[in-house]
């Protein structure tokens, strides 16, 4: 089964979605969707199956957000998609898709929900998070899938 990652190397929770994606044994394909972002329709695509409103999938910080005027509640999604593919840094990150769903991974542990393959051993975020224990088991939370 594959596995796509929409993927900011700069962004220390896509940083930690991609590592427990590998610690699945899964080498997924990695867009830095950045330089390569997904279509308008692809976009509005994920947005939805990942059961988020196009509002929900816009980044803030660090963004042109303010400056565009987004924060207008009266703008409809195409307005916001329209925003969010001429400027991708508008799109929050990281969105992961496989078979069993599109999720955006905020917190980077809610790929666990969706990866194909379990994890396969214990897991530490950046910040020395222990979120995947030697069992490969979820911490605090559900099992890891």
């Amino acid at each position: 089964m594959s596995v796509t990652i929409y993927h900011n190397p700069s962004c220390g929770t896509s940083r930690n979605t991609l590592a427990m994606i590998r610690n699945a044994g899964i080498e997924p394909t990695v867009i830095e969707y950045l330089s390569s972002p997904p279509s308008r329709d692809v976009l509005r695509d994920m947005i939805s199956r990942a059961g988020l409103t196009v509002r929900q999938a816009i980044r803030e910080k660090g963004t042109p957000y303010l400056e565009l005027g987004l924060d207008n509640l009266r703008l409809s999604d195409d307005a916001l998609l329209d925003a969010m593919s001429t400027h991708p840094i508008l799109i929050n990150r990281p969105f992961v898709v496989t078979g069993r769903g599109v999720r955006l991974c905020r917190p980077s542990e809610v790929v666990l929900e969706i990866l194909p393959a379990p994890q396969l051993g214990a897991f530490r975020k950046e910040d020395g998070e222990l979120v995947v224990d030697q069992q490969g088991r979820r911490i605090g939370g559900a099992e890891g899938k």
